[in-house]
């Protein structure tokens, strides 16, 4: 038996043999990408007091990641489909393992940053080509089952991201974390070649590159905005990058309506199933990058947890993801796409909610419901959504459908963190000054209400300063926590209001089964497969 899997998938007789062990080599390749986002979250603290971060320093190391991966995915995956999508999938994973080496190499704040560039490079091109390759590789009978632990992988990554971070940072300094993932990547490069068949489409036509151009400056445009405009205020830079989406949105529209072949066909999204859906991913994945993002710090900086303990504390969030996956694959065949999507929406929302109640004395357990709410949301919603959005693509353009799939996942997750986050630290600094009022220095005041991190190291130079005292840094300790909880509090409730308007809103843009028309006589076929056929006959999608 040769080493390569070199039998392309169209010319294959029947299902390929091996494609349980193809999907492993995929899901892996999509954990590491899911899982440098959130490692890095738990690594924060420690590269703050290396590099000497500032709070500004400490988005971009975390966004830099996130704008080329998110803005060039739709480009890469159609690139993938006209080329090679195995052969974008090994490309995508070497680029991403030598912006890893190069981040746990340097030590300045630049070159980290330039480094999780690279990084995202990486990923725009691995996540939608392993998506596109588990949908090319797998029979239409058995795509929902693989979809499905493809949606499981990048919930459960969101918990073992900070898990494997922590535990690094116990006995390493945070390069580490960058450099855990360059064996992971050449064993999925090594995995690839051998048991993932080559797969391209067909006839395919040449790539429309001004409209990927477009969508380029679209998304990266409206992701700086989302990001440099809440954190840094609403300067020149971030109202131009505004601009610049808002006027790229609509050129792009217009070509694409007009293009013979375009790069995405927008008249998907008048179709209610593909429209439902992208909007479903998009405010679930709005509300759980948030939530991780600031429970994460809630458990380090006012619970005092370890970098370890805290990944840990999350493992219960993988654990009610997996519980979720398990459901909907049992129940959405039976209840149909709308009910699994929108119950999945109605219990994500309610975890929000749920950490309105946090204050200055909850603990872990006040935490542990919200998160497995989450986790179970995640699994019950998002891979009938995505089931759906990948039904709605012909063969040729599945890496384009994974491209759009995660560029709405991207895009939810980014504009999360950005606003909630921004959200969390006008509440938290309003909070501080108020509690703290003008009992503080002003230069000391400004750090402490620059971050929860910087507003501990205050009080620890007030507990080292001999006029002051225990009492008056354990006042500062106090206001802080305070303060990040009741930040906490307010973001969840501004952030549960906004999960239960998008839950309303798919609610009411997905159509319930009646809506769909069944196409498919295949047996066994996945109700969101079934479905989502009416959505590829009426693109074009079925020629």
């Amino acid at each position: 038996m040769s080493f390569l899997a070199h039998t392309p998938v169209d010319k294959m007789t029947g299902p390929y043999a091996r494609r349980w062990w193809a999907l492993l080599v995929l899901c892996l390749s999509l954990l590491i990408t899911v899982m440098a986002n959130t490692s890095l979250i738990v690594a924060a603290p420690d590269m703050t007091t290396d590099l000497g971060l500032s709070s500004s320093d400490l988005q971009w190391v975390v966004d830099s990641y996130t704008v080329p991966y998110a803005a060039l995915m739709l480009v890469l995956g159609a690139i993938g489909d006209k080329y090679s999508r195995r052969g974008a999938l090994v490309l995508g994973l070497l680029i991403f393992a030598a912006g890893s080496v190069m981040g746990s190499l340097v030590d300045e704040t630049s070159l980290v940053i330039v480094a999780r560039a690279v990084m995202g490079i990486g990923a725009a091109v691995v996540m939608p080509a392993t998506l596109s390759l588990v949908v090319a590789t797998f029979p239409r009978s058995e795509r929902a089952k693989a979809i499905t632990a493809w949606a499981a992988t990048s919930g459960v990554a969101v918990a073992v991201g900070p898990l494997v971070s922590g535990w690094l940072l116990e006995d390493h300094a945070w390069g580490s974390t960058f450099l855990i993932n360059v064996p992971i990547a050449l064993l999925a490069v090594f995995g690839a070649l051998a048991l993932v068949p080559p797969s391209k489409a067909q006839g395919m036509g040449r790539i429309d590159y001004v409209g990927g151009l477009l969508s380029i400056v679209t998304v990266g445009s409206l992701i700086y905005a989302a990001i440099e405009g809440p954190h840094s205020g609403w300067g020149a830079g971030p109202v131009t990058a505004a601009v610049v989406a808002g006027v790229g949105l609509v050129a792009f529209v217009a070509w694409e309506l007009r293009h013979p072949h375009p790069m995405l066909d927008v008249r998907k999204f008048t179709l209610r199933p593909f429209s439902g859906s992208m909007l479903a991913v998009m405010f679930f994945f709005f509300g759980m990058f948030a939530v991780i993002y600031y429970a994460t710090q809630f458990l380090q900086f006012v619970l005092g947890y370890g970098a370890l303990d805290t990944g840990v504390r999350l493992l219960p969030l993988g654990g009610a993801v997996f519980l979720g996956s398990a459901l909907t694959g049992m129940l959405t065949p039976k209840l149909g796409v709308k009910v699994m999507v929108v119950t999945g929406m109605v219990v994500g929302t309610a975890g929000m909610f749920l950490l309105t109640q946090i204050d200055k004395g909850s603990t872990y357990g006040d935490f542990l419901v919200p998160l497995m709410m989450l986790g179970l949301a995640l699994g019950l919603a998002i891979s009938p959504a995505t089931d759906t959005i990948m039904g709605s693509f012909p063969e040729s353009e599945l890496g384009v459908g994974g491209g759009v799939n995660d560029t709405a996942l991207e895009l939810g997750g980014a504009l999360g963190i950005a606003v909630l986050g921004s959200l969390l630290g006008t509440a938290y600094r309003d909070e501080l000054t108020d509690l703290v009022g003008n009992r503080l220095p002003g230069e000391a005041m400004e750090i402490a209400k620059d971050s929860v991190g910087g507003g501990l190291a205050v009080a620890e130079r007030v507990a080292q300063d001999p006029s002051a005292g225990p009492q008056q840094a354990q006042a500062a300790v106090d206001a802080v926590h305070q303060a990040f909880a009741h930040g906490v509090a307010q973001t969840s409730l501004i952030g549960g209001i906004i999960m239960a308007a998008g839950t309303a809103i798919v609610l009411l843009v997905l159509p319930g089964r009646r809506g769909f028309a069944r196409k498919s006589s295949e047996p066994g076929v996945g109700t969101a497969a079934s479905e989502a056929a009416t959505v590829r006959e009426r693109t074009g999608a079925t020629r």
